[in-house]
């Protein structure tokens, strides 16, 4: 086994886990990384890829485990349990209906450098937009989300199709806008996150099973370990960062990341986009 690939896949795992759930974009964090290391071949990094994000949404699993049995278990009878698990049903439709008709366009029009940069700008920008403004929390707890709530959230989680933009940064201040507090938004982000991303990552799979090559299985299993252990980490230190900050770090930190992938592209410092 080669321990220079191993090595570049915990590289990979570890971007994986910490920036998927946090407002900075996993996506573009993952271009970006596996261009600089130039990680596998392009065909075979998206597999890859898709693969370990499966790794940071058990993250998510292992870690609200008894709330996720008992919102499904619930689900039977009236209730907020209920209420919830209906709320992740609607807010996962729409990001899932676009992605399934546009996913590959934007795919092969957006996912590089130059862009992905830009949306790190652009999301940082909105995201001190989002805290600048009075923050009056309508929605203390994941528990007393309402659907229309619930469907304004899944409609922001479109623009995560956007590579850069940020899942977790489109539903996390999207729930902001909405008056869900924090932890609210933060927590409603993670769990819509099992859906979206198990379901994205399975179908996608599925698509390139003829593509799946024995020989990888390491390198996968390297990179899906880690990512799970990244991911867990880095959810409960966002958890602990959010009960006494607000997101305006993560805003400067697009921003300013953004920044430096746009000037060593057009300076040619480093060379992004490798095929």
């Amino acid at each position: 086994m080669d321990l220079v690939l191993i090595l570049k896949s915990v590289v990979m795992g570890i971007v994986e886990g910490v920036t998927e759930f946090l407002p900075i974009s996993s996506t573009g964090h993952l271009i970006l990384a596996g261009d600089l290391l130039d990680f596998l071949d392009k065909p075979k990094r998206d597999i890859y890829e898709i693969f370990i994000q499966l790794g940071a949404m058990l993250a998510v699993v292992w870690n609200y485990r008894v709330k996720l049995v008992d919102t499904v278990v619930g689900a039977a009878k009236p209730g907020p349990q209920r209420n919830l698990f209906i709320a992740l049903v609607i807010a996962f439709f729409p990001a899932a209906l676009l992605g399934l008709l546009f996913s590959s366009a934007i795919k092969h029009a957006l996912f590089a450098a130059v862009p992905v940069a830009l949306a790190f700008i652009v999301g940082g920008v909105i995201i001190l937009w989002a805290e600048k403004r009075t923050h009056t929390v309508q929605v203390a707890t994941v528990d007393d989300l309402t659907l229309k709530h619930a469907l304004m959230i899944g409609l922001a989680q479109c623009l995560a199709l956007i590579p850069g933009t940020s899942r977790a940064g489109a539903t996390i201040i999207g729930g902001l806008f909405l008056g869900l507090s924090r932890k609210a938004a933060t927590e409603f982000s993670f769990f819509l996150g099992i859906p979206t991303l198990g379901a994205a990552s399975l179908y996608s799979l599925y698509k390139a099973r003829d593509s799946l090559d024995a020989g990888d299985a390491g390198v996968f299993a390297v990179g899906f370990v880690v990512s799970f252990i990244a991911a867990l980490i880095a959810i409960r230190a966002l958890l602990r960062f959010i009960s006494t900050h607000t997101f305006v770090a993560f805003a400067w930190y697009r921003i300013g990341f953004g920044a430096l992938v746009l000037l060593t592209a057009y300076s040619g410092l480093v060379s992004w986009d490798n095929p």
